[in-house]
């Protein structure tokens, strides 16, 4: 597959996923001449986590190109956006560049269409989400959550779920929805049973 050049908004601890959306508040004005960027040309935006909080920190291998599907201008020029997730990608190199915000080079990945999970995997992820959610106390409609498909369910557990950046990219990366699955199970079982207290886990 071909290398495409890709503008970037790299934010520690965010990840997103193909067809799922990513609400954004754009105040730094690099970030600003970003969306300006983008809405002048294809309205895309490539989410990518710096590997820690330092300014021009190197990026993780794998990130995701979302385009820009509702915008609102602010009267000062900020905006606030909605990314709706459209490939994931894989980093090839960073290029030099005299914007404000940073480009990369990347190759697109072509993820399979319609994934499914098998009826056990299945109810075992719902069977840990229940009691991850209890440990952590969150509120959960699990009637609305039986009525998504395996992949929504997987992705949108994997990109809101409160572990830390390199968790996260783990799940980002993992290549499909069973692994990703498992992992998550293993994630929620660790995260919810540690005390992060005694430092042995980053909750965000």
């Amino acid at each position: 597959m071909s290398a495409e050049r890709l503008s970037i908004f790299p934010l520690h601890g965010v990840i997103l996923f193909p067809g799922l959306q990513l609400p954004l508040h754009i105040f730094e004005p690099r970030y600003r001449a970003l969306v300006g960027s983008a809405l002048a040309r294809d309205r895309r935006i490539a989410m990518i986590q710096p590997q820690s909080d330092r300014e021009g920190a190197p990026l993780f291998s794998v990130g995701c190109v979302g385009r820009i599907e509702d915008v609102e201008a602010l009267e000062d020029g900020r905006y606030n956006i909605v990314l709706e997730g459209q490939s994931r990608f894989r980093l090839l190199r960073e290029i030099d560049v005299s914007t404000p915000f940073r480009q990369i080079e990347a190759e697109l990945i072509a993820d399979p269409d319609f994934e499914t999970l098998s009826a056990v995997e299945r109810a075992s992820f719902e069977r840990e989400a229940r009691n991850f959610a209890d440990q952590q106390g969150y509120s959960v409609d699990w009637s609305s959550v039986a009525q998504l498909d395996d992949e929504s369910l997987i992705n949108g557990v994997a990109q809101i779920a409160p572990f830390d950046a390199a968790a996260k990219q783990a799940l980002l990366e993992a290549g499909t929805i069973a692994e990703r699955c498992e992992l998550l199970v293993q994630l929620m079982q660790f995260f919810g049973r540690s005390d992060p207290d005694e430092g042995r886990v980053t909750l965000q």
